[in-house]
Parts: C-alpha cells; sequence; structure tokens
C-alpha cells in the first residue's frame, strides 16, 4: 500500500473515530469540553514520558485518558459551585493543564520529539513512517491500527448503549429515574472522548482533534433532526473533510492536518448558508415570507373594517395606504400582488376590494 493511501486511511479513520462521540458532545452543548481535554492531556502524556522515559509507552495513553478525565470532572466541579458557569470553568482549567505540561516540554524534555508545534498541529505525513511490526512482518502503519481501534470501541460504546445515550442527552433526569444512571454514562462517554483525543493527538495534533470532533457533527445538526442520522452525516463530513484536505496540502503543498481542518471549516460555513431548512439563506427566505404573509393579513382586516363605511372610498384607496400602514411602496406592491394571486382581493381602478375568499380569510384572522 502506498504512503498517500495510507496517510488518507488514517485520516478518514482519525475524522470518523472523532465525529462519533463529537455528535453527543455537540447535542448535549459540551462542545467546548473537547478543547479542553484535547489539551490538557498533553500534562498526562508528558508526565508519563518522565516515568517510562519512552514516547510509545501505552501509560502515556493511559495517563493522557486520565488526564482528559481529570480535566471534566474539574471543570464540573467548578460549575456545581456555581460561582462560575460551565465555560468560565473550562477556560480556567483547560490552560492551566495545558501550560503545566508546555512548560514541563521545554524545561525538561527539550531533547525529545516532543516539541510544542507537534503537540498542536501533528504531522499526519509522518504516520506512515511509524510502522507495526509483528513476528518481523510489517502490517502497516501503527497510527491506523490504533485509530482503527478507537473507531471500533466508539461504533461498540455507541451501539450498545445507543438508547441510553439519548436519554441521557436530551433528558437526564427522566433518564435517572428510569434507572439509567446518566452520570455513568457521561463519565463513560467522556472517557471516550478522552481516548479519541488521545489517539489522534500524535497524528493530527490537539487543533485538529477538536476541528473533527466539532465541525462534522455542527454540519450534520443543521442538515438533520435524528441522531442517528447526524451519527451518519456527521461520519460522512469528516471523510468528505479528510479526503478534501489531503489532496488540498498535496495540491498547495502545505500542512496536511491544517487543510483537514480547514475543509472541516469551509464545508460547516456553506452548510451554514445553503442548508436547505436551517441555513441562511432559507432563514432569510423564510422571514420574508412571513413578513409578507402577516403583512396581507393585515391589509385583508384593514379593508375588513372600512368596508362598507363611509370613510372606505379613502381607507381603501392604493394611494393611501403608505400614509395609514406605514409601509414602503415596494412592500405594498409585493402583498398586493399576492393577495391579487391567492384571490383574497382586487384592483377596482385605484381601490382594493375583498372578494369572498379574503372576507371570509380576515374574518377568520379576527377572531383567532
Amino acid at each position: 500500500m502506498s504512503p498517500q493511501i495510507e496517510i488518507q486511511l488514517i485520516a478518514v479513520v482519525v475524522a470518523v473515530a472523532c465525529a462519533l462521540p463529537g455528535v453527543f458532545l455537540v447535542l448535549r452543548r459540551m462542545a467546548m469540553l473537547s478543547d479542553a481535554i484535547s489539551h490538557a492531556i498533553l500534562l498526562g502524556i508528558v508526565l508519563a514520558f518522565f516515568i517510562t522515559q519512552d514516547l510509545s509507552s501505552p501509560f502515556l495513553v493511559l495517563a493522557a485518558t486520565l488526564t482528559g478525565v481529570l480535566t471534566v470532572t474539574m471543570v464540573e466541579m467548578l460549575n456545581r459551585t456555581r460561582l462560575v458557569k460551565e465555560d468560565t470553568a473550562i477556560g480556567l482549567v483547560f490552560p492551566l493543564l495545558f501550560s503545566i505540561g508546555v512548560i514541563l516540554i521545554a524545561r525538561y524534555a527539550g531533547k525529545v520529539h516532543l516539541d510544542t508545534d507537534a503537540v498542536l498541529l501533528g504531522e499526519l505525513a509522518f504516520a506512515p513512517f511509524d510502522r507495526l511490526v509483528l513476528f518481523g512482518v510489517d502490517i502497516g502503519p501503527k497510527a491506523l491500527y490504533v485509530m482503527g481501534g478507537i473507531l471500533a470501541l466508539n461504533l461498540l460504546f455507541i451501539v450498545l448503549f445507543f438508547k441510553e445515550l439519548k436519554l441521557a442527552t436530551f433528558d437526564a433526569q427522566l433518564a435517572a429515574s428510569l434507572g439509567f444512571a446518566p452520570g455513568v454514562i457521561h463519565y463513560s462517554l467522556m472517557t471516550l472522548v478522552s481516548v479519541t483525543a488521545v489517539g489522534a493527538f500524535e497524528a493530527v495534533g490537539s487543533i485538529l482533534v477538536v476541528a473533527l470532533v466539532i465541525g462534522p457533527p455542527a454540519t450534520a445538526y443543521l442538515l438533520v433532526d435524528s441522531v442517528l442520522g447526524m451519527l451518519l452525516l456527521s461520519s460522512g463530513v469528516g471523510l468528505l473533510a479528510a479526503i478534501s484536505g489531503y489532496w488540498s496540502a498535496h495540491l498547495f503543498d502545505v500542512s496536511i492536518a491544517g487543510s483537514m481542518a480547514t475543509m472541516v471549516g469551509i464545508i460547516f460555513f456553506l452548510t451554514l448558508l445553503l442548508a436547505p431548512q436551517r441555513g441562511l439563506i432559507a432563514l432569510a427566505r423564510r422571514r420574508k415570507k412571513q413578513q409578507i404573509d402577516f403583512s396581507l393579513e393585515m391589509l385583508l382586516v384593514h379593508l375588513l373594517n372600512h368596508e362598507g363605511m363611509p370613510e372606505e372610498e379613502q381607507e381603501c384607496r392604493i394611494a393611501h395606504l403608505p400614509d395609514h400602514l406605514h409601509w414602503e411602496g415596494q412592500l405594498i406592491e409585493r402583498v398586493i400582488k399576492k393577495g391579487e394571486r391567492e384571490k383574497l382581493l382586487q384592483r377596482a381602478g385605484a381601490f382594493l376590494k375583498l372578494t369572498e375568499k379574503g372576507r371570509k380569510k380576515a374574518e377568520s384572522s379576527l377572531t383567532r
């Protein structure tokens, strides 16, 4: 298998593994916890390295995972004091743990391959050079097997506890009353996020971990309503960002991890703009339509109120409406045309008249 294909496979596996737990973080409005975890685990990696003096030791993964869980616990303990809110607690805890890790690297680990640039950005291009050899046989990049195992673990957890995860995400109190132990589910999910962040850390760095955990689920959230749909779509978005990011980096000769993070951002903002139901363009169109619909209803009521009255000739004159209703001329013209299309009113020279259908609609509006 060529290094190009291996890098893309690792990128796809990392992206999907990060997106799956990220769906529940986004739904729980805890997206920034992934940022805190992905940075704070550095301290666990550094401390474990000082003990083992081996960058490939599994104790680094264990220590980093425990640090991630410690981060979540410290954030929640601060939040429960009610003296600081959750976002403030995150802003206090993770810079503290991360900065201690950075200081320890700079002070005591300057001669080993554990520099801050690699920590922040990672280097996916180097992943194929770290091979997994069993019984003298090279079976592929180690990162592919590590992240493949983490992806399988995430999938297994979500499949086995899908119902419990959904219930604890949307109504933790109901989950507790039904005996589902939402606290255990919560910390299990946070442990999975920590393990995923640790696994992806070396390949893509802490910044891209955050992008892949949050970006694809946030994109899927704009397009679908079901949790299952979000899981599938966020995996697809992660795959698309991984492949397009790799080829963008290849084309412009830039960082692969940085290109993947950029593609995640581009896909999200395009979706934010163009999503059929929740996109900004769709939202603007819906608001415009609601304004026209509401204005037409007001006009029908206005015409009904003055129908058959002595002032009807004055109040129902088209030229009088801008002053009386305080509408712009273009808005009045659009409202009248919509009323004519729906056969709710009709022009009678310089005046407007209700049709029978328009009269019933105006009466219905008054009695609602």
